[in-house]
């Protein structure tokens, strides 16, 4: 049989449609036909950025040899783990149970009704440093397949045995003290960040941290988070060009990236230094915010209106090529003087492999034209390489981190174009993912994939769809995200527990329950965020007991193990602080006509409130009769539009004037 990758959605499958392997998609059918032929089924899970997919993908899966004996003793698999995370998550637990680690690419052997009984990464084509090399390992798996079948069925019972009796359920109360304690010995007080290298971007711990200074004042907190922002964006993990993060830093000092840039990455990335700028008023804050912002515009929107899933780090084969410089390279574009003041600015060094160095800004240059110049030749030189591969499918989930990331820069920092961008997004996710209130995953050019939406997709998308109707006053995002919100509690929870797929998904051998905060918020944690904002919105005790018993699952995981639950300990600090409501009647015309206007009065109060409430504030603005709960019995003062802030819907009194907003969310400490 032919490979069947060709049909996909999924850029990383298609990726691999050339292969001579007779590659299947994850579906019923390829199992039936390794029931048929009595064969295991070789599970390969990857995505388009991931470089060592790309190794053994060049060392083994083009190699005809290599698939002429895939096809012969194996049904081939191979999944795009960003389109489908739940069958990624289900073998990567196998993977780290049976292994102790795991990563991408990943190889799995499966019964022919899903079970794994060996698991591994990437495979080498020649053994190498103590690895077995690929053949090796398809070798030795088929022997044992074909001479110790029981042992391997019972391997693959035992594993899935061992998954479905992880705990679960309710823990204790976070203890947010203690997890900024815990934090404080786990920092890095020289180059910021937590923990040794290599090095990733701690997004979700600095918001947490953030939300922790504006509720109790700790500046070692704050501290924390301008350390770790401002070198993260001086260093090389951070483009100097163009803009935008990327996926990690290899070493302790945010110098050399691992270059691939995600979406996600850069939509978390967003709002955290939107949040630093409007709690501290640090100039570079803002800047990285603008440029982080404007690189997921310029580079990473669809024609479609949604934002694509990542930029490669390979090009042309080697990693980093599209982004690193030699002083030969500087000087071949830019004058002698200039070159030799960017070698100096920048350290170019040889920081990088062969001579080549990553641009890095440990300080901004006295001379900010003479920067600026150079920065924008560079740019255009750099614009005449061969551009990094983009994985142009459009995640649900992400593109809703994106939506919020967009919608709150744009009204603090003045750039409707921001809010514009998300509403963009927002209708293409409404539009082709969405049907009723079921959510699909996945899109491509504007056809949607097949996968359903997981946890994560729900509660992402939804947080955003709020977000979006604090800035534009438009009601529909409200009902959206209610359904959606009905949707997870009908279908994704079950005894209290909050699951990473419906109840009415595809059933796989295990049902996924993730409540780590890990690359990207666990589902369970967006899932607490999007019902505490819609909770304060509608004033229901019901959405209310949903995101604390959604909350409970993080607990204890946030104060043992705070970096890996910091959108939990994010949304515990807004609990703790009491949710804040503010509704700002303006008049009848929707409020997105007067975002970003100097001189308006329902813009004024709407940066306001965005820029100065604390994080997690639900707002919404709009005409009196816009249809939602804290809306009701808000009207003008005066004929002038009027916030009004609140807290459990006990209200203020209502403010007219930007300056008298700002100083009602006036910090207590």
């Amino acid at each position: 049989m032919a490979n069947e990758l060709g049909r996909s959605t999924s850029p990383y499958l298609r990726q691999h449609a050339g292969n001579p392997v007779e590659w299947r998609e994850w579906s019923d059918q390829a199992f039936a036909e390794a029931r048929e032929r009595d064969v295991p089924v070789f599970l390969s899970v990857g995505y388009s950025a991931c470089h060592w997919c790309h190794v053994m993908a060049h060392e083994s899966f083009e190699d005809a040899g290599t698939a002429a004996y895939l096809s012969e003793h194996f049904v081939s698999v191979k999944v795009d783990r960003e389109e489908r995370p739940d069958v990624d998550a289900i073998y990567m637990a196998a993977t780290v149970a049976m292994t102790g680690q795991g990563g991408w690419p990943m190889s799995v052997f499966l019964t022919p009704t899903g079970e794994p009984f060996f698991c591994g990464t990437y495979f080498p084509k020649e053994a190498r440093g103590g690895m077995a090399s690929f053949g090796q390992v398809l070798e030795a798996i088929t022997d044992a397949w074909q001479h110790r079948r029981e042992q391997l069925d019972g391997i693959g019972q035992r594993v899935v045995a061992q998954l479905g009796a992880q705990p679960a359920g309710a823990a204790p109360d976070v203890d947010l003290e203690r997890a900024v304690e815990v934090l404080k010995t786990e920092f890095d007080p020289v180059d910021g960040g937590f923990g040794r290298a290599p090095k990733f971007p701690p997004s979700m711990v600095l918001d947490f941290l953030l939300r922790h200074h504006r509720r109790t004042g700790d500046e070692d907190a704050l501290a924390m988070v301008a350390q770790t922002c401002a070198r993260m964006a001086r260093g090389g993990m951070y483009d100097q060009l163009a803009g935008g993060f990327a996926r990690y830093s290899v070493d302790g000092q945010w110098v050399v990236p691992h270059f691939e840039k995600m979406l996600y990455d850069n939509a978390l990335l967003l709002d955290v230094y939107t949040h630093w700028w409007t709690v501290s008023g640090d100039p570079l804050a803002r800047r990285i915010a603008s440029e982080t912002a404007d690189f997921l515009l310029a580079e990473l929107r669809t024609a479609e209106g949604g934002f694509a899933s990542a930029l490669d780090a390979d090009t042309e084969g080697e990693e980093g090529k599209y982004y690193v410089w030699t002083p030969e390279e500087l000087g071949a574009v830019l004058s002698e003087d200039d070159a030799s003041w960017v070698v100096r600015l920048c350290d170019v060094t040889g920081t990088f492999e062969h001579g080549s160095s990553v641009l890095q800004l440990r300080e901004d240059p006295a001379d900010a034209d003479r920067w600026r110049r150079v920065r924008q030749v560079l740019r255009e030189a750099r614009a005449r390489r061969v551009y990094p591969g983009r994985d142009d499918k459009v995640v649900a989930a992400w593109n809703g981190l994106v939506i919020t990331a967009l919608t709150r820069a744009g009204v603090v920092l003045e750039r409707p174009e921001y809010v514009e961008a998300a509403v963009g997004a927002a209708r293409l996710i409404r539009d082709v993912h969405l049907d009723g209130a079921r959510l699909y995953r996945t899109s491509r050019d504007g056809v949607r994939g097949s996968a359903d939406g997981v946890l994560e997709d729900y509660a992402a998308f939804a947080q955003g769809c709020l977000t979006l109707l604090g800035a534009t006053g438009d009601a529909e995002w409200f009902r959206i995200a209610e359904a959606l919100l009905g949707r997870v509690l009908e279908e994704f929870v079950a005894d209290g527990t909050y699951y990473d797929t419906a109840a009415d998904a595809e059933q796989l051998i295990w049902r996924p329950q993730d409540a780590t905060d890990n690359a990207t918020p666990s589902g369970v944690s967006l899932t607490a965020e999007a019902l505490t904002t819609l909770a304060s919105l509608t004033g229901s005790d019901h959405y209310e007991r949903a995101a604390h018993q959604a909350l409970a699952a993080s607990a204890a995981i946030g104060t043992r193990a705070p970096r890996f639950a910091g959108r939990a300990l994010a949304i515990a600090e807004t609990i703790a602080g009491g949710p804040l409501e503010i509704a700002i009647v303006t008049t009848p015309e929707p409020a997105s006509a007067s975002v970003g206007v100097s001189g308006s009065d329902a813009a004024g109060l709407l940066r306001v409130a965005f820029g100065n409430a604390p994080w997690g504030t639900a707002i919404v603005a709009g005409g009196p009769d816009l249809g939602v709960p804290l809306m009701d019995g808000r009207g003008l003062l005066d004929g002038r539009p009027a916030a009004y802030v609140c807290q459990k819907f006990t209200c203020r009194l209502p403010v007219t004037l930007p300056e008298d907003l700002r100083e009602l969310l006036r910090p207590a400490h």
